[in-house]
């Protein structure tokens, strides 16, 4: 009788870890095809840029992408800002991209470009910007958070906070 409730056993923990697994499968792929959703609205946006031009994400479709969301407030997403800068001069010509979008206001992030220049497209995000880094995967909403897309567009690596240079040296194996 004990070796039967024993199989038993076994048998139910086996179905639960089955269950579970399904569980765990399910929600992953609606938060993939969440992701997805947000990854294809990406490339339909079009920001502002502190200069009043239009940065069209659909422009830069097709390249390795590296999207970075950032705010002047951020003492993370300020140091990290002469380091994207650096990547983007040595790697644009090799196709990669860098845009980083300001989660701030225009005249925060105008002031602060003034004093510290880059080179790669700044996008007003706005608040809106929040929502779009939640949809990319910035459960969050912690700054700074970054995104690596490869050419096709598949999302390949996302960074909460401050990138390195060993990351910056690891994303370009997406390009």
């Amino acid at each position: 009788m004990r070796e039967g409730t024993n199989r038993r056993l076994v048998l139910a923990l086996g179905a639960g870890a089955i269950a579970a697994g399904a569980g765990v499968g399910l929600w992953r792929s609606r938060a993939g095809g969440e992701h997805d959703a947000a990854v294809e609205r990406l490339w339909t946006l079009d920001f502002q840029t502190p200069q009043g031009s239009t940065l069209s994400m659909a422009s830069l479709k097709g390249r390795p992408l590296l999207v970075n969301f950032w705010a002047t407030w951020c003492p993370p997403c300020v140091e990290e800002m002469p380091m994207l800068d650096a990547f983007f001069r040595q790697r644009s010509a090799n196709g990669w991209q860098v845009v980083g979008l300001a989660i701030d206001q225009p005249s925060a992030v105008r002031t602060f470009l003034q004093r510290t220049p880059v080179t790669f497209p700044i996008g007003l995000a706005g608040l809106d910007g929040t929502a779009l880094g939640k949809g990319l995967g910035n459960q969050t909403g912690g700054l700074p958070f970054t995104v690596v897309l490869d050419p096709k567009g598949q999302v390949r690596e996302r960074r909460m906070g401050r990138v390195t240079e060993a990351d910056l040296q690891a994303f370009s194996r997406f390009g």
